[in-house]
């Protein structure tokens, strides 16, 4: 099934499981799903099984959205207790569709008290209480993992990787969330993604498909030998190490053989404390980021205008004079000034608690766990001290080529998969296929009139063109007559990721009229994530500079900024004026 496919049953409302290969892109699509409830007012609840996952969407753990946190069981007085937290009731008053990414990392007894909470809450005796719910996952990957209790009250979880290897004779046995009774009730359709968005290289996707169907030939382990302890080519591979005592030992190890003046970044945060610990936890950003020039580090946010993405590796060449930014030379050939960015955890709209770093870690080494979602050029796998299904895996998927992959070594264990999972993906497979051949035999009418039904069904609003405005920007109205505020479209808008220039042609706006809508919306809410507009950092500072040579009633205006910028040559406009002066 290919992404479109999935999009388009996902419109129609009904309950979905997400699948597909690492790489297939399931995360791009939920995120443009996310983008097409908010265009049309329908609130989304982002979840995810882990923190790691979840910062990926902008989203917080599944285990503090319903509430759960760190429970076992959920009875009729853990519900009473839930009851008296007002801030569940405004959460599921608001919701109409629940995501849940990662869900092989969620043990069925969770999703089981997940769906108990949601039918509790709102108040419905329809599976998880009538939300529309879409489960994400790969069960090839990591499986869950046992857990301690915590302090976090609800919104998170302090994790203990005893999970049940493949090789170590555990007894431990932990249902899949395939197999507990909320996934039963939920029936969801299966959309798995066929396509591959990450490898480039159609040996190491014939290794991947054979690991997913158990059935590696010696062909395969021959390909795989040839990789241990073989030279890469290019840039300095990232270590994938199993434990995290490895990945600290080795990046400080390269970092203290570097000569030269360290550069220390200290994490800022604001919002609730334990909220904001989480998020820290959760965040592959350091507390306390060490950097030298020369320094190999990772990019470990998505910034599609700078030119990089999570994953993107590059070298340290120096640092800005004004900012002290560390400039980095990517190994895709650009030079970026990496500014700080913002990681945030969000409920009702509102950020609950932020924290900014500079994007980056060093990349000498990083584990394998913290590396799902990455696409990395070469790495250097350790895969001798695996200790659960999926990981071999894993490590291997997180690669484009296997001409970039170095195996210090590896043993036949290490990319079994369980025998379980692999059963339930035939089935999988098999029910994609029919519910793609049910999907195409829609008539264009019957897939709109679906839409349409699903949207006043969750309250939400409809785009309308009005053939007397034809040349004119659409009108957007909520259903029942209440119209939105244009400022609140253009939120909407920037908030789905789309720049001033897009939002101008969206709306039939001169782009100084957007640009008022942005400094309209950082007063109202401040928490409003727009790192991707942020123009050059030189226009940023020329901007800083002349202003701070105002005074009084001058300081902060358009007219006199541009008339000092141009006694000093440099021609911005106004807007260019007004866009700078939101990132000072």
């Amino acid at each position: 099934m290919t992404q479109e496919q999935a999009l388009t049953i996902m419109k129609t409302g009904v309950n979905i499981y997400l699948t597909g290969s690492a790489g297939a892109g399931k995360t791009y699509l939920l995120n443009q799903y996310i983008s097409y409830l908010d265009s049309h007012d329908i609130a989304v609840a982002v979840t995810a099984s882990t923190g790691i996952a979840a910062t990926h969407m902008n989203g917080m753990t599944i285990h503090g959205w319903s509430g759960i946190g760190v429970r076992s069981f959920i009875g009729e007085h853990e519900l009473e207790q839930l009851e008296e937290k007002k801030y569940l009731w405004k959460r599921f008053e608001k919701a109409r569709v629940l995501i849940i990414d990662e869900i092989s990392m969620l043990h069925g007894f969770q999703l089981d008290m997940i769906e108990k909470v949601c039918k509790r809450f709102k108040r419905n005796s329809k599976p998880f209480g009538g939300l529309q719910v879409i489960l994400s996952g790969d069960f090839f990957q990591l499986p869950p993992v046992e857990k301690k209790s915590s302090s976090a009250q609800g919104y998170g979880e302090t994790k203990k990787d005893i999970a049940t290897s493949p090789t170590s004779g555990s007894n431990t046995k932990s249902s899949m969330v395939y197999e507990s009774e909320a996934w039963k009730i939920l029936n969801p359709a299966i959309c798995y993604l066929s396509e591959q968005h990450r490898q480039e290289d159609d040996i190491l996707t014939e290794i991947l498909n054979n690991v997913r169907g158990n059935n590696l030939e010696e062909k395969h382990y021959e390909y795989l030998d040839k990789c241990i302890d073989r030279e890469l080519s290019g840039i300095k591979a990232t270590k994938l190490y199993t434990h995290n005592v490895n990945v600290d030992n080795e990046n400080n190890l390269e970092l203290a053989k570097i000569a030269g003046i360290e550069q220390v970044y200290n994490m800022t945060s604001k919002g609730h404390e334990i909220i904001v610990d989480i998020l820290k936890k959760s965040c592959l950003a350091y507390e306390e980021l060490r950097l030298k020039v020369g320094a190999e580090v990772m990019c470990i946010k998505n910034n599609f205008d700078k030119g990089y993405v999570n994953g993107s590796r590059g070298k340290v060449t120096g640092f800005e004079a004004d900012t002290n930014y560390p400039i980095v030379k990517l190994y895709n050939g650009m030079t970026v000034t990496m500014a700080p960015e913002l990681w945030a955890i969000e409920e009702d709209g509102r950020v609950k608690a932020s924290i900014t770093q500079l994007p980056l870690r060093l990349a000498w080494a990083i584990t394998i766990h913290k590396s799902q979602g990455m696409s990395l050029d070469n790495a250097e796998i350790d895969l001798r001290s695996t200790f659960t299904y999926g990981m071999g895996y894993v490590a291997l998927s997180r690669v484009r080529t296997l001409s970039g992959i170095r195996l210090v070594g590896f043993t036949k264990e290490s990319l079994l998969v369980d025998p379980r999972i692999l059963e339930l993906d035939l089935e999988l497979k098999n029910e994609s296929y029919q519910n793609e051949l049910l999907f195409n035999k829609l008539k264009k009418g019957e897939q709109e009139k679906l839409e349409l039904e699903f949207i006043n069904r969750m309250g939400g609003t409809i785009n309308t063109i009005n053939s007397s405005t034809k040349n004119k920007r659409n009108k957007i109205e909520r259903i029942h007559d209440t119209k939105i505020p244009t400022v609140l479209i253009t939120k909407g808008l920037l908030e789905s990721g789309k720049n001033i220039k897009e939002i101008a042609k969206e709306r039939n706006l001169t782009a100084g009229t957007i640009t008022h809508h942005i400094e309209q919306i950082m007063k109202e809410f401040p928490e409003t994530i727009i790192t991707h507009i942020r123009p050059q950092q030189k226009n940023i500072d020329i901007v800083k500079k002349a202003n701070k040579k105002l005074k009084g009633e001058e300081e902060g205006k358009l007219n006199p900024i541009k008339q000092i910028l141009e006694k000093e040559g440099y021609n911005l406009s106004f807007e260019d004026i007004r866009l700078a002066k939101l990132f000072i």
